[in-house]
């Protein structure tokens, strides 16, 4: 179980979604690096209507939490593994709602916090099925430092957001540049599922992503919100 501090709070939040949806390709620079990820359902398209996937809540590890590559890859003789970071904001649900009009969406968040939405790239790309499994490796989603309240962040979409591998810059935004902005991500999810109290929604990740190995420290920071540190690890029989 998760416990994140709350900001300027004296108590901690529990961190428990019945689900975790996420976006992809919700930055214009990160489809125009799509070529080089060579993931299997990105183009260079801009989506006309935010693109879903699901990771599921054992990904989820704190702070200063191990980032855990799985053993069992090597078994599939990849040429080359890649796992790549992915600095994101995320927003926690506070209300349950269903077709909810963007024009009251921001009324339904609860707070926001960082996450990195690991992925595994050979897993991703080579599964028929989708980007499930390689979405949603145990330790692929590191969260947190804290939750910040969606009343003490009054304008969630003029954040900077950018991500450190070993203490170099290689991720750099700002949520404005997001194609679908968050009403309208709450308004399209609600309208496919109903969502819950404590549920997450991943907002899409700026352009620079890239891969971890063993021993990489990995930082994800967004103005007002704090800086996520997770280090890698590969797993060990």
């Amino acid at each position: 179980m998760i416990k994140l501090p709350v900001k300027n709070r004296s108590d901690t939040y529990t961190v428990n979604p019945t689900k975790l949806i996420a976006l992809g390709l919700n930055y214009r620079a990160h489809i125009a690096e799509n070529a080089t990820l060579k993931v299997r359902g990105f183009t260079d398209e801009v989506p006309t209507e935010p693109l879903l996937f699901p990771k599921t809540p054992n990904v989820l590890v704190g702070p200063d939490q191990a980032i855990i590559i799985p053993q069992f890859l090597k078994e599939y003789g990849f040429n080359t593994l890649r796992t790549d970071y992915e600095a994101e904001l995320a927003l926690i649900i506070g209300t349950r709602c269903k077709d909810v009009p963007a024009a009251d969406a921001m009324g339904h968040i609860f707070g926001y916090t960082c996450m990195n939405d690991v992925s595994q790239r050979n897993i991703q790309n080579g599964d028929r099925t989708g980007w499930y499994r390689g979405k949603s490796f145990d330790t692929f989603g590191p969260i947190g430092p804290q939750v910040v309240l969606a009343r003490d962040l009054p304008d969630p979409q003029h954040l900077d957001i950018c991500c450190r591998l070993n203490g170099t810059t290689v991720q750099q935004g700002n949520t404005r540049q997001m194609i679908f902005p968050i009403p309208e991500i709450i308004a399209f999810v609600s309208k496919n599922f109903t969502l819950m109290p404590g549920d997450i929604i991943l907002t899409g990740t700026p352009a620079g992503v890239g891969p971890l190995s063993h021993g990489d420290t990995i930082e994800v920071e967004i103005e007002h919100v704090g800086v996520l540190k997770n280090t890698v690890i590969d797993q060990t029989a």
